[in-house]
Parts: structure tokens; C-alpha cells; sequence
């Protein structure tokens, strides 16, 4: 016999922020400038599960930074991410202005996760979670490239990429 508490998944209580920028085409109306990479981009920030699943899109200017897009990805989400407890992020995130602003939004604590070595690549624990995400993302023609006018039509495409994918995969 199965009995109903069996059933019941446990809600997460963990979320992974990771921001990617996405190279524009000239048809993109709403673009900024990344002098990091010194090329017109645009921001797309996830929140993912230990899954891999998303909980929470957004997708900005380039001119916003990191740490703001997380907060504006948060504020825009409560009521999704009402369960986390905790954020993994990486080194873009540092800061205690950054983990104030989190716990004054939502409740919960920051944990960053840094390289030990500078020049020599390792798989971070927990953090190539959020790294498949996007890499599950970049199976899409439609998401290699923004070719959208407006931000908002770049968010709905991402959110088209992870349903295809959901119902590939259940």
C-alpha cells in the first residue's frame, strides 16, 4: 500500500543564480554594451533547482550588472521562490551589499563559490548545475543568437526552450 506522504516532493530549498550574456543581431531593439566582452548583448539571469530546472527567468540590458539582475530576477519571483533558504552563486556575485540586499528581499542566505586557482579550470560543486542549464538551452536554434526586437520576446523564447525540454524529458 502507498500512502500519500510518499508521494509529496520535498520542496526545494536550494537555488543556483548564474547570469549568461547573448550576443544580439542587428534587428534587436533593447540592447546594452558588456565592456567586459566588448560586444552589444543582452542578460539572461536563471534561477535553477538541484535539478537544473528553472524557477526563476529574466532577461535585461547588459547594462544592468550581475548582482542587480539577481535581485530584479528575486523581487520579480517571490512568490516561486518563496521555498529557497539558500543561493549558490559564483565569484560575479561577492559582496555583503549583494547578500544584505537578498536576505532584506527574501529571507535567505548567499553562498558564494569561488575558484582556488586562477588559471586552471575545475568543475565548481554545485555550480555546474546551472552551467548544464544553459547548456540544455544552447540546443536551440532560436536561443544561439537574440534576434528578438524586445526583451520580453527573448524571455518567452527561453521559457519555450526549457518546456520543449521538460516535456522531452517527462
Amino acid at each position: 500500500m502507498i500512502r500519500n506522504n510518499s508521494l509529496k516532493k520535498d520542496k526545494p530549498t536550494l537555488g543556483i543564480i548564474d547570469s549568461k550574456s547573448i550576443k544580439n543581431t542587428d534587428t534587436a531593439e533593447e540592447k546594452g554594451y558588456d565592456a567586459g566582452k566588448k560586444v552589444s548583448v543582452i542578460k539572461l539571469h536563471i534561477i535553477v533547482d538541484t535539478m537544473g530546472l528553472p524557477h526563476a527567468i529574466y532577461v535585461s540590458c547588459a547594462d544592468i550588472t550581475d548582482r542587480n539582475g539577481a535581485i530584479q530576477t528575486i523581487s520579480l519571483n517571490l512568490d516561486s521562490l518563496s521555498c529557497i533558504k539558500k543561493y549558490i552563486v559564483d565569484g560575479g556575485y561577492t559582496g555583503d551589499k549583494f547578500a544584505s540586499e537578498v536576505k532584506g528581499v527574501c529571507k535567505a542566505e548567499v553562498e558564494v563559490i569561488k575558484r582556488n586557482k586562477v588559471h586552471k579550470f575545475e568543475v565548481l560543486p554545485i555550480r555546474w548545475i546551472v552551467e548544464r542549464s544553459f547548456g540544455w538551452l544552447e540546443k536551440y536554434r532560436r536561443l544561439w543568437k537574440n534576434c528578438e526586437r524586445k526583451l520580453h520576446t527573448s524571455l518567452q523564447m527561453t521559457v519555450l526552450g526549457f518546456i520543449s525540454l521538460l516535456i522531452r524529458r517527462f
